[in-house]
């Protein structure tokens, strides 16, 4: 979400007659976008900050704005350390606030600004932003307000346009993808919309992140396997494995229902690729509590997983609670859970050994090309041909655990 928010960012600078700089040295305007969703987000900030303070003494003309969550969320900690602060919702109104940070808040919506696309093939496209979900660790709800959808015609119209274009993937972005149409008052959902993407015209794919186990529908599940062209990856968040830590995070499902929601969904869907979040160390979450997450890890085999160790975040609930798991139990606990997933991705991939799988070229590297299968699984291969871009064909020679390696099929 906050890389298609830059894109729109710089969209909105290049409008403002703003061009790119080579370096934050030779900038006039450095915009921070900012993330603190973990300690380790907003530490990083700060760190960049003075960094850009150090490059004000040999050019003063240098303005610095932060906008993003640090910006809704806590203002007062960045106030003497940026020239601008605001929010994303802010962004219609920035030729104005780039010259008095005192103008009123308005309500435009920001999403409708042509975004200055970070890639030529593979675009993020917001079709929603907010949460109403409140897990009690979360801050987005907090940073982002209520879940807000566009409007269908709108981000049909993006994708067509990217599509006519010639992009090659499409990933539709939003803090819960499930939910979405709910606040629009007409007869649309998550599932019809995907509809809708998978009837433009051109040879392209649909991926999309994020999914609530919630609000993960059979009619979604269905609509997945029937679309071509949306890829049979599925990122669905746990968190948790026990039901007692689910209830305290408020995920509104159970360890059980999660279970037979993965069953449902590889049922219907044979070569689905799974990745999941985790979040370990929760306020009072017990040794035998944690082994309930390790169960599921062996129980699921995730393809991956993106596994945090917890981190305090004020204004939520959670916040209230005592951290009382070490970091050295954390980490040891994310270790577990690493080596779980090592296995189970490693058997995931060892099963596309000898089969052609198409791949997404997105990068070169030492004389490697790069790119991602449907299932979001990384491919290297050799080739001596520019395949930057480009859908081709790839016979997988080799497993790892974190990817593939390939030939290039002409």
């Amino acid at each position: 979400m906050n890389k298609s928010d830059s894109e729109r960012i710089a969209g909105m600078l290049e409008n403002l007659g703003c061009k790119k700089a080579s370096s934050e040295c030779e900038a006039d305007l450095v915009v921070l976008n900012t993330c603190v969703v973990r300690q380790s987000a907003e530490d990083r900030v700060y760190g960049k900050l003075k960094n850009l303070e150090k490059l004000k003494k040999p050019n003063p003309k240098l303005k610095v704005a932060v906008t993003g969550c640090m910006a809704s969320l806590y203002p007062e900690k960045i106030k003497d350390k940026a020239d601008l602060i605001f929010s994303i919702e802010e962004l219609p109104k920035l030729s104005h606030l780039l010259k008095s940070i005192k103008y009123p808040n308005p309500e435009s919506d920001y999403l409708h600004i042509q975004p200055s696309y970070d890639s030529n093939f593979h675009a993020y496209v917001p079709i929603m932003t907010g949460c109403n979900n409140f897990c009690s660790y979360c801050v987005v709800p907090y940073a982002r307000g209520k879940e807000r959808s566009r409007p269908a015609e709108e981000i049909i119209k993006e994708v067509t346009d990217l599509v006519n274009r010639g992009y090659k993937a499409i990933t539709l972005v939003g803090q819960n993808v499930n939910s979405y149409g709910h606040d629009l008052g007409k007869e649309i959902n998550f599932a019809q919309l995907l509809k809708k993407a998978n009837n433009i015209s051109g040879d392209f794919w649909i991926w999309f992140i994020t999914s609530h186990p919630k609000d993960m529908s059979d009619e979604l599940i269905n609509t997945i396997a029937e679309c071509e062209k949306v890829c049979p990856y599925v990122h669905l968040p746990v968190q948790s494995g026990n039901n007692a830590i689910l209830k305290a995070m408020n995920r509104g499902y159970t360890q059980e229902h999660y279970i037979d929601l993965v069953e449902k969904i590889r049922k219907k869907i044979p070569n689905v690729a799974l990745s999941t979040d985790i979040i370990v160390g929760f306020p009072g979450e017990t040794k035998k509590q944690f082994q309930d997450t390790a169960g599921l890890f062996k129980k699921i085999k995730f393809d991956m997983a993106y596994i945090a160790q917890y981190s305090p975040r004020s204004k939520t609930q959670a916040y209230k609670l005592k951290d009382n798991v070490s970091l050295c139990e954390k980490k040891k606990r994310e270790k577990i859970l690493t080596d779980i997933l090592k296995r189970t991705a490693l058997e995931h991939n060892k099963k596309l050994v000898e089969k052609i799988v198409e791949v997404l070229v997105e990068k070169s590297k030492d004389n490697f090309e790069i790119g991602k299968t449907k299932g979001s699984k990384t491919v290297k291969f050799q080739s001596n041909k520019n395949l930057l871009g480009q859908i081709v064909k790839i016979k997988i020679t080799q497993a790892m655990a974190w990817g593939l390696e390939g030939k290039y099929v002409k």
